[in-house]
Formats: C-alpha cells, sequence, structure tokens
C-alpha cells in the first residue's frame, strides 16, 4: 500500500487560485499572478481564465481595477482558517454541549449544510441528529443551525475520554497531524535553500496541512491522548508559511508576466 494522499482529490484551476487568496492578507491578486500561478501546476491560462469567470458569477470574487478579491462565503473560509490556526480553547468543567435536531421536514440540501455547520462547529454525531462535544469552545451559532436544533448541557455518566475517542478519534488525527508535520518540515528546509522548484509541491503539502488543522477536534487536555501533535503542527506550518511566502515572492520578481 502507497503512502495516504495529502489532498482527497487533485487541484483544480479554482482550489488552486482559491487557496493562493486565502494564504494572503489582504486576499487578492492580479489576473497574471494568478494565471501565472496556475501555471505552475500545469494549468492553461484558457482554463484559468474560465475559473476565474465562474468564481465571479458565483460571488466569491470581485474585480477591481484588474485585481480579484475573496468575497461572500470564501471570506469566511479565511476567518475560519485564521481562527483554527490560533484556537481559544477554554477551561473545560467536564461539561458537554448536546445539539438534538427537532426541525421536521428539512429538504437534502439543508439536511447536509447543517452537517457542515456542525463539523465546523467541531461536534462529532453520536446518532443522527444528535450532535456533541465538550464544553470547552465558545461556539457561535448561525440562525439556520438554531432554528434546527434544541441545545442542552450534559455530562456522560460513563468515562468522558472513552466517549471523547470513540466520537472524535483523536488518534487517527494525530497519526496523519505527525506524518503531515514531517512532509511539511521537508518542504520548508527545501524553500529555505531558495529552491524555486518545490513550490507547486510545497504549496499542495500547505494546503492538506492546513485542511487537517481545520479538522483538529479541540479537545480538552484530559481527553486528548498524551504528546497531542496540535501545537506542534501549527508551530511547523507557521516556519513553512514564511519560508513559502518569502518563496513564492522571489518566484513572481524572478519570473516574466
Amino acid at each position: 500500500m502507497g503512502p495516504e494522499p495529502l489532498l482527497e482529490r487533485p487541484l483544480s484551476a479554482r482550489s488552486v487560485m482559491a487557496s493562493l487568496l486565502l494564504g494572503r492578507w489582504p486576499p487578492e491578486a492580479g489576473v497574471a499572478d494568478l494565471v501565472r500561478w496556475c501555471g505552475l501546476f500545469g494549468i492553461a491560462e484558457g482554463t484559468a481564465r474560465v475559473a476565474l469567470h465562474r468564481m465571479a458569477a458565483k460571488g466569491e470574487i470581485v474585480a477591481r481595477e484588474g485585481r480579484y478579491r475573496l468575497a461572500g462565503r470564501l471570506v469566511g473560509r479565511q476567518d475560519r482558517q485564521e481562527t483554527s490556526l490560533r484556537p481559544q480553547v477554554a477551561r473545560w468543567g467536564g461539561d458537554w454541549r448536546v445539539a438534538l435536531v427537532v426541525a421536521s421536514r428539512r429538504d437534502a440540501p439543508t439536511r447536509a449544510a447543517l452537517r457542515d455547520s456542525m463539523r465546523r462547529l467541531h461536534l462529532a454525531e453520536r446518532r443522527e441528529g444528535v450532535w456533541m462535544r465538550p464544553d470547552n469552545l465558545e461556539v457561535e451559532l448561525a440562525a439556520d443551525v438554531r432554528r434546527q436544533c434544541e441545545w442542552l448541557t450534559a455530562r456522560p455518566d460513563d468515562d468522558p475520554a472513552e466517549l471523547a475517542t470513540r466520537l472524535f478519534r483523536p488518534g487517527r488525527w494525530a497519526r496523519r497531524a505527525e506524518a503531515l508535520r514531517g512532509r511539511l518540515r521537508q518542504m520548508t528546509d527545501r524553500l529555505a535553500g531558495d529552491e524555486p522548484e518545490p513550490l507547486a509541491d510545497a504549496f499542495v503539502a500547505g494546503a492538506a496541512t492546513l485542511n487537517h488543522i481545520g479538522s483538529d477536534p479541540l479537545l480538552p487536555a484530559e481527553l486528548l491522548p498524551a504528546d497531542w501533535p496540535g501545537a506542534a503542527l501549527r508551530l511547523e506550518y507557521a516556519r513553512y508559511q514564511r519560508a513559502f511566502d518569502a518563496t513564492a515572492r522571489a518566484w513572481y520578481r524572478s519570473t516574466p508576466s
């Protein structure tokens, strides 16, 4: 069996450009820069421009004076990325937050949207319509989540660590985190050598790591395995991001428009 792929699916023109903008502040770039960036991944100019047009039509980006800037739901995604890199975890007193889905006659898109919202809130599904997590996060509930769910505070009678393991599988998250941390360290060391060649590979490694950081269950320390790698992975990503940004700037300066 070969190594686990870094990303679930190959990078498209949209994902390449969206990820580049999500990593910038302000989250914007010129058309020529976006097209050149796609070329680094073997994406043709025409394909990149079509993707830009479609993203603009969906309200994911807006054009202004020859530059494209993130808009709509992608702005929220950037906010979530920043939060995942610097999570605010409160001291845990032993309580759990439980959400019971009480809304009826929901269509498939509504159900799917609620599942996505719950996962972004780092809740796990105990059974259909029952979501829960330790009460150590400040959870901001969107209006649609409030309408569909009834929220409770509870304490399990059985071992909470065993329950957390069953719901969140932290050991599996930790194993992939360690693998990504090693891969990211290799990419960062190559980038620090001022080699433009690994830019595309480093970009994929960084995107995979950022996705994984976003899925950290953010459990209380009392419920985590020993040597939890969450903080170490975030530190490695910060080191990578500095090296990647410097190498990308140098590549843009040295590559003709």
